[in-house]
């Protein structure tokens, strides 16, 4: 352990790392904002911890179950594509997150025509729990890498940990801004149908490299914090 401090390749590699699961934990923190929305004022910042900080158990977990995440890759269903049980879990993530999305856009467009913020529906318990859940589906892919790029348990530790509390100091500032602009809450729900439908693509092994994914993101998330601004100034001259 205490040789892990002086050594430049595990400092390396706990960077590698920290910084892949920080990228990886984009549409993850897209998605925490957008669920806590639908709780309390007073109640959202602890569920983004109590969510995130399960979250961060499960992926340890995953990471001591390394030998039962290698048997994941195997094919259990062989009607029509061979699916493993990641192939699955891709699966019914994609799926959760396209009707997740789909009724979020629902109840704001409801809440739009009434001219009235939609109802707070959402239950603490199950806001966390869906926020733990979903956050397995996003780091799957990230666990494997994890494990391939790093030897060491610690420094694949550590850099989850690092990682979960970039995202607890990150996530309120990003969801405070999704819910002052409408314009934003609705592009990040169109973010994660986006998400949703490449998982379920991969799932069913058509490959869709997360590059491209990324880029499209970035470039509308781009434009539209021109429009923003835009918008600001223009209010300003009036």
């Amino acid at each position: 352990m205490t040789a892990l401090l002086f050594d430049p390749q595990a400092w390396l590699a706990f960077a590698t790392l920290a910084v892949l699961e920080i990228v990886l934990s984009v549409d993850n923190i897209i998605f925490i904002s957008i669920m806590v929305s639908r709780l309390p004022q007073p109640r959202q910042r602890s569920a983004r911890i109590s969510g995130l900080a399960l979250a961060m158990c499960t992926r340890i977990a995953l990471l001591y179950s390394v030998v039962w995440l290698t048997h994941l890759t195997r094919p259990l269903i062989d009607i029509g594509p061979e699916l493993s049980g990641r192939d699955l879990i891709l699966l019914g993530g994609g799926l959760f997150l396209l009707a997740k999305s789909v009724i979020e856009i629902h109840h704001a467009l409801e809440g739009a025509a009434r001219g009235s913020r939609p109802h707070l529906v959402a239950g603490f318990a199950l806001t966390v729990i869906q926020i733990a859940v979903i956050d397995i589906v996003f780091s799957l892919d990230s666990v494997f890498v994890a494990v391939g790029l790093a030897q060491d348990f610690v420094i694949m530790v550590a850099a989850i940990i690092a990682a979960i509390a970039v995202m607890m100091l990150v996530a309120g500032v990003i969801g405070t801004f999704i819910e002052r602009h409408p314009t934003i809450k609705m592009l990040a729900l169109a973010f994660l149908i986006l998400i949703g439908a490449t998982l379920i693509a991969n799932a069913l092994h058509f490959e869709m490299p997360k590059k491209y994914l990324y880029f499209a993101m970035a470039f509308a998330a781009a434009v539209e914090l021109i429009n923003l601004r835009m918008r600001s100034l223009m209010q300003k001259k009036r």
